[in-house]
């Protein structure tokens, strides 16, 4: 896409607008791929809806794991409605322009989003070590005041820790003719990328961001299930010990399923320079969209109280 000659004679070039991708190499069948893109959107929003519907209405769900799992499902929510518009927009009607501003809106609440789901899953190996290790105190110690707390604490700390980014970026001078990004949405690794300038802060500021919450979360929920496994492993009757581990389940699967992809993304973007570009971008693709789809099918399934409330949604909607 030509620019105007006035951006190009900038000494200090910020681009009108970037040029989404999509799926480098597969854009004559992006009309296909919108079909399970829009498929899994669709489960993501109505799946996670439900969970929050779901606790909202069933007072025996009024409990902190439950909340703890409404927090998880109002953010995949949000990371779902933070990728649906450039995406959907790029595969089903080839609209690919996004503007400067709005590019670095869109990478803040992106980031964001996932700072909050992996301390959302701290927050729940936390109820889960305190539920079998302290069985006595739970209600106790996780009151309704303290859940409120660690819920703002977490959106506090994934503001503070992503704020700086787009003004980091906005110094930046960038290349006129780099204006292509490698996905439907705004990366940060991607973005930064399109510049002419140095971008060495940049690159340790994301190496820090990253560290100090999902480096820092995912070693925490190390170390709580092993405390968690040292106290099922003191229990003496053995029905016991499964009854304990099985309430980890499908927090263990949704702890999988987020940082799994987490890794892959950091691993590529770190050491896979060598790969096809279609490569990093479906890795990212799975980084965003997969954990907000599989959550609620894995807590709806593995959940007896959450799969039954949702039942009893359905089928108090076709009764009235």
């Amino acid at each position: 896409m030509p620019l105007p000659q006035s951006y190009v004679n900038l000494s200090f070039f910020q681009p009108p607008a970037f040029l989404m991708i999509g799926i480098p190499g597969l854009k004559a069948i992006h009309g296909w791929i919108a079909i399970p893109f829009s498929f899994m959107y669709t489960v993501a929003l109505t799946g996670n809806c439900f969970i929050l519907l779901a606790v909202k209405r069933t007072i025996s769900l009024h409990q902190p794991m439950y909340y703890f799992l409404s927090m998880l499902a109002l953010t995949d929510v949000g990371l779902t409605l933070s990728t649906l518009p450039t995406t959907l927009a790029v595969f089903c009607f080839d609209h690919r322009l996004i503007g400067f501003n709005a590019c670095l809106a869109q990478m803040f609440f992106l980031h964001s989003f996932s700072v909050v789901e992996s301390s959302v899953l701290l927050a729940m190996s936390f109820d889960r070590f305190v539920a079998i290790s302290k069985p006595l105190r739970y209600a106790a110690v996780l009151t309704n005041n303290v859940i409120i707390r660690i819920g703002l604490a977490i959106v506090a700390r994934a503001t503070v820790s992503l704020f700086p980014v787009p003004f980091l970026l906005k110094r930046l001078n960038f290349c006129p003719g780099k204006i292509l990004l490698s996905h439907s949405f705004c990366f940060h690794a991607d973005v930064m990328k399109r510049a002419c300038a140095d971008i060495t802060v940049n690159i340790f500021y994301g190496l820090y961001v990253v560290l100090s919450t999902v480096g820092i979360d995912s070693l925490l929920i190390v170390l709580s299930y092993t405390l968690i496994l040292h106290t099922v492993m003191g229990i003496a009757s053995p029905r016991e010990r499964v009854r304990a581990l099985n309430t980890c389940v499908s927090h263990i699967l949704a702890v999988l399923v987020f940082y799994i992809p987490v890794i892959g993304v950091s691993m590529v973007h770190r050491f896979g320079r060598h790969l096809p570009h279609t490569v990093h971008s479906l890795i990212a693709y799975v980084y965003l969209v997969v954990p907000p789809v599989l959550n609620p099918i894995i807590y709806s399934v593995k959940s007896k109280p959450i799969r039954e409330a949702m039942l009893r949604m359905l089928r108090g909607k076709r009764q009235g």
